[in-house]
């Protein structure tokens, strides 16, 4: 049986959520008369609703974040589900709530009934739909900046979420601190074409095969203009988080990382914290500030989906 799949918290909002969830111990309760004989005739008047009793929902993130920032983040939400599916007919004895490795453990774990409930990305929905359904589909806020020109990206000013929706998902190639890096935004604000010898020359670091923004938008992009994908790239490294990613980026060990566009306002201070003395940390502000000046290689996602 299909285990249920969602893109939203908004679980709450859903009817017969846990319809499909066969990996649980989902028994009905008793009927409101066990005297009853089976094969009599039903008592007249509305029948008492059957409760369906769950002694685990196991609701399953993709690794968009730090494991441990979404654990923290999401602690509310098993309150939430549990009093609001109560009203629905279920009563949940604990719900657990777990981060995958990778999108692709989050969707072969809803296939293979380890997972009841995923929040997963499109990308990851496309290649495990064999085993979930959508559920629901969520939207998200849009960004002050929204250019087709990755040089405009870099003209000094953040990037700043926007009181209107966003009605595309853009996909960034950020360029980091390294010498390359720098070599690479040079290049673009110049307006110059960054031709497959110098990226191939650079070292990536990429997201899960499934990853929207960390994969299928950035090989789209390269395959337009290169006829290459991301494993033409000579070097590239999948990170188990965009966190990861970021730090790497700043420490050098890799020159470009692709990722959603506003992942900077959600991971700059986690890699680079803001600090009130001086001396050692200069060189972590300056990588800072370089990485809020310079990106290359934007992708616009409505043009895929």
């Amino acid at each position: 049986m299909k285990k249920v799949t969602a893109f939203a918290l908004a679980l709450v909002l859903c009817l017969g959520l846990l319809a499909g969830c066969g990996g649980n111990n989902a028994q009905p309760s008793s009927p409101a008369n066990p005297s009853q004989e089976a094969g009599s005739p039903a008592p007249e008047g509305p029948a008492a609703p059957s409760e369906v009793k769950l002694d685990k929902l196991k609701v399953y993130f993709v690794p968009s974040r730090e494991p441990s920032e979404i654990i923290t983040a999401t602690e509310p939400l098993k309150a939430l589900l549990k009093e609001e599916m109560k009203k629905e007919g279920y009563d949940i004895g604990e719900v657990e709530i777990s981060v995958g490795t990778t999108y692709e453990a989050v969707g072969e774990a809803l296939g293979a009934g380890t997972a009841d409930v995923g929040l997963i990305p499109g990308g990851t929905y496309v290649l495990y739909d064999d085993g979930c359904d959508v559920i629901l589909t969520a939207t998200r806020d849009g960004l002050s900046k929204d250019f087709d020109e990755a040089k405009d990206w870099n003209d000094g000013t953040p990037t700043e979420a926007s009181d209107k929706q966003a009605v595309s998902y853009r996909a960034l190639m950020i360029a980091g601190p390294s010498e390359k890096g720098k070599a690479l935004v040079a290049k673009v604000n110049a307006g110059e074409a960054l031709t497959w010898e110098e990226l191939n020359s650079a070292n990536w670091s990429v997201m899960g095969s499934s990853s929207p923004a960390g994969y299928i938008y950035p090989a789209l992009w390269l395959q337009d203009r290169y006829q290459k994908g991301i494993t033409d790239l000579a070097n590239a490294v999948q990170s188990d988080s965009y966190a990861s990613a970021f730090a790497r980026l700043a420490s050098g060990q890799v020159d470009v990382l692709v990722t959603y566009a506003d992942a900077r306002r959600a991971l700059d201070h986690r890699i680079w914290p803001h600090r009130l003395h001086l001396g050692g940390d200069r060189s972590h502000r300056r990588h800072r500030s370089y990485l809020q000046r310079h990106r290359f290689g934007q992708q616009d996602l409505a043009h895929y989906g």
